[in-house]
């Protein structure tokens, strides 16, 4: 079996490059039984630059950037790519134009998910570039999924809990329950099922502990890749 190399823009943050590692080694031995995974390239960014960036809004500056990571990924032998990271998908199809390598998709990866349990209304919990940005409503709706969001007071918690917590490992049992109650909230307002649509909020909230099917992004992207890889 030919089985490509996996080239993986990290770094934004450290605790999500980490679980994409884990995800994509884990997945193939839980499949095969031994050892023989693909090699995996990681090309760890400057986690600042991108919040500095995403502050200002300089979403050009954050392209240029992971053009050049993939471009030295492809250099150092990577034949298949992703970004780790949900929100840095707002300028996918920008990055993806000019990757000298294929890039897969998080939001393809995570409908893909969802219409198998045959589902079509979903909560989205992310950042507020992620829950607020066209970029992820209209590409689910491509597959023929609806988007619930939380309230906007919500979405500013949701994000100073990534930002201030999750991306430095801390877990608060106090966050934990605030990201439950937002959980039952969508429920009640329609959603059959809630992404987790930063690669950090799993470290917070487990699959088991929601009142509604949970879809891990991190998770699904990362065994994505793994399929591409051994196409």
């Amino acid at each position: 079996m030919m089985i490509k190399r996996i080239g993986i823009l990290g770094g934004t943050s450290p605790e999500s490059t980490v679980s994409y590692y884990m995800h994509i080694t884990r997945e193939y031995t839980r499949r095969f039984g031994n050892y023989a995974y693909p090699e995996i390239l990681i090309y760890s960014v400057s986690f600042q630059e991108f919040v500095d960036w995403q502050k200002t809004g300089d979403w050009g500056a954050m392209a240029t950037k992971m053009k050049e990571g993939f471009q030295r990924l492809a250099a150092a032998g990577a034949q298949i790519g992703l970004i780790a990271a949900n929100t840095l998908h707002r300028v996918f199809d920008e990055v993806a134009a000019e990757s000298p390598i294929p890039l897969v998709h998080i939001v393809d990866a995570t409908a893909s998910a969802i219409r198998k349990e045959g589902i079509s209304r979903v909560g989205l919990l992310g950042t507020r570039y992620t829950m607020q940005g066209e970029f992820y409503v209209e590409r689910l709706a491509k597959h023929g999924i609806t988007t619930l969001l939380p309230t906007v007071e919500e979405q500013g918690e949701i994000n100073r809990v990534i930002y201030e917590e999750l991306t430095r490992g801390l877990i608060r049992p106090e966050s934990k329950a605030y990201y439950l109650a937002v959980i039952d909230g969508l429920a009640q307002k329609g959603a059959e099922g809630v992404i987790l649509g930063c690669t950090e909020i799993p470290l917070l909230v487990r699959l088991e502990e929601t009142s509604l099917p949970t879809f891990d992004t991190a998770t699904l992207h990362a065994a994505a890749i793994l399929d591409a890889a051994l196409d």
